[in-house]
């Protein structure tokens, strides 16, 4: 403890005492800044700073110290308040500031309190450099990726509303990027291989950029690139750099990858009577990167407003679509099915339609696309399942024994709901299991074939039979087909509609995939017969069942009685036992 030399009175030893207790450097100066005492902790940090700059003692002069550190107006700001508290104007004083050293910045807590009427004041330095640092860095964390260090979708939407706000700001522009392919290569190579490849991205698309540009990560394989002062020419050519640098292969786990992207531009020039926000300029740049990827994959697409027109429709659309799953205005069609070896009726396929109230009846192709953009497929499979499972009971209880098939969506699998949502359309409406059956497209099913084949393997134990539909149209392996418990394989409408002088090549695709399915137990169905040809191929070459126009449209189920009884030869079968 140091103080001035004065002798000491009993009020300044207590003073001298409370101060030296404390942990953190503290002064006690008078009310024209001339420092009295300094504790222990003063005298043993060495000066506040680890140089020179900050040393200073007992009659040193503490507002000058603070003048000298840092002359700006926060520092004339702060000794301006220290005399108002000397003065007895206010109680306390505290303040955050920072100082750099040779070591970096610190960050101190300046608190101050008045001692006495003669206007003496206790000046407290703590360190608060550690917590500084643990706040700024969770403040980075929330506004940057983890994964790539960019900044996130909060912090993209930040820096994009303060440059629209800039006075003076020339036009801007957004890049809204997708990757092409991306999902193949998680599926294939592993999540790791997929992590990487993003954060080689990252430093691609930062490395093709200009300075002021700014490339964030919105989330999955989406990035966001906010150019600064830049028209729709120069984004343009700046969405040609960013597919050119990822355009390259990539190494992954020691196998080249070639991948491509998908670029929607958006631009808010100098001056608009409105002012833009960062999500409408991203929206809009999503839109259009939308279009790119509907183009082809790989290419750059500039927002017009045509696309936002479009997209409000879709949304009108899909809202108009989530009213009618709720008010029942879809309506199932049902195609029939014809057990070759007898042929004989054997079931149907339900087929969705949207009887909607102004544009009349509308087929799957017209809204079963927006129900997928809207998480709507499952809501209409849980609809259809209802509805079909009913009438096949009234069928049933007409004397009509029909085995109805209802499609299913791979977003369905993804739900974890599918046996639950079957097993409760069931016990609703009384259908055997045995009478139905659940059909996956191939397509759908490689997107996660070990989730579909253990649900596929409860369904079955049930009784409910399962088809893989489309079969020979999509790229999922033989291997992971054969070792699904699936009953029936229908052989896609592309093998089976030939066109003419292809019988042959068409009769060779039709009996591989009848091999393939007997040397698995499974049956074949040929689907999109539409001659009397291929319905006699068909049948030659081992099919267990056909469907297709040549046999039956599809017709609403009041129509089925009377098309059964126009021929007295296709009496639907007997339920088995």
């Amino acid at each position: 403890m140091r103080r001035r030399g004065d002798g000491p009175t009993t009020s300044t030893v207590v003073v001298e005492a409370v101060l030296d207790a404390l942990p953190s450097p503290t002064l006690l100066i008078d009310a024209g800044g001339r420092v009295l005492l300094t504790n222990t902790a003063w005298e043993l940090a060495t000066g506040l700073l680890g140089d020179d700059r900050s040393r200073i003692g007992v009659d040193g002069d503490y507002f000058a110290l603070a003048r000298r550190l840092d002359p700006g107006e926060d520092t004339l700001a702060l000794v301006d308040r220290l005399r108002a508290l000397s003065r007895g104007e206010c109680s306390s004083v505290q303040a955050d500031y920072a100082v750099e050293n040779r070591d970096g910045t610190r960050w101190y807590h300046l608190q101050a309190s008045r001692v006495d009427q003669a206007g003496q004041v206790v000046v407290t330095h703590t360190d608060v450099t550690s917590r500084v640092r643990a706040e700024r860095a969770s403040d980075w964390r929330a506004r940057h990726d983890t994964l790539t260090e960019l900044p996130n979708r909060a912090h993209l939407h930040e820096l994009i509303d303060a440059e629209l706000a800039r006075p003076d700001r020339g036009p801007v522009s957004v890049l809204f990027l997708d990757v092409d392919g991306f999902k193949e290569v998680n599926d294939s190579l592993g999540h790791e291989a997929g992590d990487d490849l993003l954060r080689q991205i990252a430093t691609r698309l930062t490395g093709c950029t200009r300075a002021g540009d700014t490339v964030g990560r919105l989330g999955g394989d989406e990035f966001v690139v906010l150019c600064r002062d830049c028209d729709t020419p120069g984004a343009e050519a700046l969405a040609d750099r960013c597919r050119a640098s990822v355009d390259r292969p990539f190494e992954l786990g020691g196998r080249m990858v070639r991948l491509g992207i998908s670029i929607g531009i958006a631009t808010a020039p100098e001056s608009r009577p409105a002012r833009v926000r960062a999500t409408d300029l991203v929206r809009d740049a999503d839109l259009a990167m939308y279009a790119a990827k509907a183009a082809g994959r790989n290419r750059v697409r500039l927002f017009t407003a045509d696309l936002r027109t479009a997209a409000q429709r879709r949304a009108t659309f899909a809202a108009e679509l989530r009213e009618a799953i709720a008010a029942d205005e879809l309506v199932l069609h049902y195609q029939p099915v014809m057990h070759l070896p007898t042929r004989r009726c054997s079931g149907v396929e339900a087929l969705v339609r949207w009887q909607h109230p102004s544009r009349g009846l509308l087929p799957p192709a017209a809204f079963l696309p927006v129900a997928a953009q809207h998480d709507l497929l499952t809501p209409i499979a849980c609809w259809v399942l209802g509805s079909a499972t009913r009438q096949a009971v009234a069928w049933r209880e007409a004397g009509m024994h029909l085995v109805t098939a209802v499609n299913i969506s791979a977003s369905h699998f993804s739900t974890g709901t599918l046996v639950r949502d079957v097993q409760g359309a069931l016990a609703a409406s009384g259908l055997p299991p045995e009478q139905l059956v659940l059909e996956l497209t191939e397509t759908s099913l490689a997107e996660d074939v070990d989730r579909a084949a253990a649900q596929f393997a409860e369904l079955r134990r049930s009784g409910v039979e399962v088809s893989i539909d489309d079969f020979g149209s999509g790229l999922s392996s033989l291997g992971q087909l054969v070792s699904l418990p699936t009953g029936i394989l229908k052989i896609d409408n592309s093998l089976v509609s030939f066109p003419e002088g292809r019988r042959s090549e068409a009769a060779a695709a039709i009996a591989a995939v009848v091999a393939l399915g007997r040397a698995c137990g499974v049956r074949s169905l040929a689907e999109g017969v539409e001659t009397a040809e291929q319905l006699e191929l068909a049948a030659e070459l081992g099919c267990t069942f056909a469907q297709g126009f040549h046999i039956a449209h599809p017709m609403p189920a009041g129509e089925l009685a009377g098309w059964l009884a126009a021929r007295p030869g296709l009496f639907p079968l007997p339920v088995a036992g």
